[in-house]
């Protein structure tokens, strides 16, 4: 019974937090922290997905560069090579994807522009929701 990211977008909402590539890595994490989100999808021109970054970004940041990388440029710190998904795709597809390449926020696009983000949190919370309207069905069905 899985759904597609449209649906979960269109319970949760299809706002994103945005940056351009030129935010330090302090005001980067002062973000993520003040909107309590784990990711920051980087537009670049047209609008464009140019990376993104995410805590995970901060540490490896901060390990490998210490104290100094906080007022470097997110752009050389982001990861650069994102993996989107469609609003079309399932929740199954997005749990695989996401399992397999360790990914805990996939941004969404719709006809080349961001229309969203789905968190690895999102999925679990949908999934619930599917087991749970499961159960009552069948619980409803047993007692006729």
């Amino acid at each position: 019974m899985s759904v597609s990211v449209k649906a979960i977008l269109d319970t949760k909402g299809r706002n994103v937090v945005t940056t351009g590539g030129n935010t330090t890595v302090a005001e980067a994490a002062k973000i993520l922290n003040e909107n309590r989100i784990g990711a920051i999808v980087v537009i670049g021109m047209a609008g464009k997905i140019s990376g993104i970054f995410t805590e995970r970004d901060v540490v490896n940041a901060v390990a490998k560069h210490g104290g100094e990388c906080l007022d470097q440029p997110i752009a050389s710190m982001m990861t650069a090579k994102v993996h989107r998904c469609k609003e079309e795709t399932t929740t199954d597809e997005l749990m695989e994807v996401m399992t397999l390449r360790r990914f805990r926020h996939v941004p969404v696009e719709d006809k080349g522009k961001l229309s969203g983000i789905i968190s690895i949190g999102d999925v679990v919370k949908w999934r619930i929701r599917e087991i749970e309207l499961e159960a009552e069905q069948i619980k409803a069905y047993i007692a006729g």
